[in-house]
This record gives C-alpha cells, structure tokens and sequence, in this order.
C-alpha cells in the first residue's frame, strides 16, 4: 500500500466516514459544503424529553437502538412528593416489560450542608448493588419543600451491544431533606449481553411531582 493511498485510509472509519483528522485548514480552501453524515462527530442529538407531574414513574421504552453509542438522560429538577425518598433508575431488555436487568455498581457520594457543620466525603457500600436486580439509587434523600430538587445525569454505552456488558456513569446533585447539597455519582454495568432498549426512573417512594427528563443520542 502506497504512501498516499495508507494516509486517505487511516482517516477514514470502517464504515466509510471521514475522521476529524482527515481535515485541516487547508483541505477546506475549495470547499462550500459537507454533506449531512460525510464527517465523523460527536454530536448530542435530542431524541426525547418527558415532564412528569405526579407520575409513579418516568420510562423510556423507545429510541434506545443501535443507531447511537452513547444514550445520555439530562435530569432536570425532578422534584418527589414525598420528603426524603432516594432516586433511582433501572434497565430492561424487553421493552420495558420488565426492568430487572442484574446489575454491580459502586457508589460514591459528597456533601455540604447549610449550617457548615457536616461535611461529608465517602464510598458508601451500603448503596452499592453486587448482581443485583434491584433499582439503583442515583440521587439521595430529595426534599420535597418547594424549592428542593435533584439534577443530573445518566450516561449509558453501547446499551444495543450483544457481545459485552452495558456500562453506565450517573452524576446527579440532590437537595437533600436536611439541607444540604449532596453530590452521588454511581457507576457500574448491566451484566448482560443482551441489548438494554428501556429505561425506567422512579423514586423509591411516592410519585415523581415535577421535573423533566431528556433522552440524547451521542454518535
């Protein structure tokens, strides 16, 4: 393979786009535009938004498929009716029929209250999950005053993969019952080959008052 023909490969992706590095200043001299797909990105793309008012729960049972890497939920101020409850997530394999997919994760959590007299910073193995098909709490103990809420977000990789195990990353910020900022993030994987295409978000107790959530496809 010649010099020239080795270059235009390695800058190309095995299913035929061009890779940013296949582009410089110069390479763009002549060129107006580029078609829609031509170059590889990284692009979040918005493929669903749910706004809960007293709901149990908040699923996604659609648009969880091979056409995106990555599946990223943007919490936005979900608030309980309930004072105090935890907020979790699960994952199903069947189109939400079932969300009991056995999961192992690790749970890590920081906090500050008001009054500055409680400071926290620590792994918390009691919030963790070992081949467990339970509900994962992603955010902690969630006020319910009116102006409480927990924000955040859920990455999931490769959820369409029948050959590995579905990783996922939450960092989600709590207004904790007690007043203080409480930081949870969690990470770990589903342990199954077979491929996740629904996601279920509740609290652990009462219903879901308020709050959005938006479903974002990452290429």
């Amino acid at each position: 393979m010649g010099t020239i023909t080795r270059t235009f490969a390695n800058n190309i992706t095995t299913s035929g786009v061009f890779k940013p590095t296949a582009f410089n200043n110069a390479s763009f001299d002549n060129v107006t535009a580029v078609p829609s797909g031509a170059v590889e990105g990284g692009n979040m793309v918005l493929l669903s938004t749910q706004t809960a008012s007293g709901d149990a729960s908040i699923s996604f049972t659609t648009g969880i498929d091979s056409t995106y890497k990555e599946y990223m939920f943007v919490l936005n101020n979900i608030h309980p009716a309930n004072d105090g409850p935890d907020f979790t997530f699960n994952l199903s394999t069947d189109g939400g029929s079932n969300y009991n997919v056995t999961k192992t994760t690790t749970f890590f959590w920081s906090g500050h209250d008001e009054a500055s007299t409680d400071p926290v910073l620590e792994y918390r193995p009691t919030q963790d999950l070992a081949q467990s098909t339970a509900y994962q709490e992603i955010g902690s103990s969630v006020g319910n005053d009116n102006d409480q809420s927990c924000s955040g977000t859920l990455t999931l990789f490769q959820p369409s993969s029948t050959t590995y195990v579905k990783h996922f990353i939450t960092d989600i910020n709590s207004y904790y019952s007690f007043n203080s900022s409480i930081n949870s993030k969690v990470a770990g994987y589903a342990n199954t080959t077979s491929a996740i295409n629904a996601v279920d978000f509740k609290f652990a107790s009462g219903n879901i008052d308020a709050g959005t959530i938006q479903m974002f496809g990452i290429l």
